[in-house]
């Protein structure tokens, strides 16, 4: 399953990891694949360092996390997390198909594909050489961020992979005084979206500190939230069919 947007900063990554970590609570098997190559964050999320990646004739072993998701990032090829990827298109989009093929990956339930922003080779090559069952759009409430993100749904519809829903990230924020609900966004048109492209709003995302806490520290895995428990019945309701 690609978690996928038409630009970055919406939380592909954040939607990613705690998607997940909410399957494999739901005693699944999982994976998160990184696909993207020049801002990978899925490693500092878990926890893992780079540098250590084992393997054989057979190929590279996925690292896994604390509680056991298989994860597979350029991060932790590298020896030093920090060191930038300048690498041309044709490069980046081989090492995906690297990631695919040349990763000695378990029998999982679900694997994530964490996407980079935009349309251009990686995206492309994700949608031509893995078998998606579908994408997950990640949005927020700016009517820039929908204008781009109608990018991203139509190049599926053009790749035939399936539009599975959206989930929308910051979404609203809790006052922790009053408990009112914020929208410094605005009000929401991701139902609208969701309807103009026969699909649905899988979750709504709020800002939450102690999420941005637990991701920055390497400890997603011990975040209690149930943002995605929606998104999650929906994929097992695929799953089973």
């Amino acid at each position: 399953i690609g978690i996928v947007s038409g630009k970055g900063g919406v939380g592909k990554s954040l939607v990613t990891s705690t998607l997940a970590v909410t399957m494999r609570r739901r005693g699944y098997k999982v994976a998160v694949l990184d696909a993207d190559i020049t801002g990978p964050s899925i490693p500092k999320a878990f926890g893992l360092k780079s540098g250590d990646v084992e393997g054989s004739e057979l190929g590279m072993f996925p690292k896994l996390t604390k509680t056991g998701i298989e994860v597979m990032s350029v991060n932790l090829l590298m020896d030093d997390e920090t060191k930038p990827v300048v690498w041309r298109g044709p490069v980046i989009a081989g090492t995906v198909k690297q990631f695919w093929s040349g990763v000695v990956w378990n029998e999982v339930d679900y694997m994530f594909v964490d996407m980079p922003p935009g349309t251009g080779d990686v995206p492309l090559t994700v949608f031509q050489s893995l078998p998606l069952d579908g994408i997950i759009v990640v949005t927020s409430p700016q009517d820039l961020v929908s204008m781009i993100v109608k990018k991203a749904v139509n190049m599926a519809d053009l790749m035939e992979v399936k539009l599975l829903g959206f989930v929308e990230n910051y979404s609203y924020l809790v006052c922790p005084d009053c408990g009112k609900l914020i929208k410094p966004y605005g009000e929401s048109k991701i139902e609208e979206l969701a309807k103009e492209h026969n699909t649905e709003v899988l979750a709504k995302l709020p800002i939450d500190p102690e999420l941005a806490s637990v991701s920055d520290k390497g400890v997603i895995e011990l975040f209690e939230g149930d943002y995605l428990e929606g998104c999650a019945d929906r994929l097992e309701e695929l799953l089973n069919k």
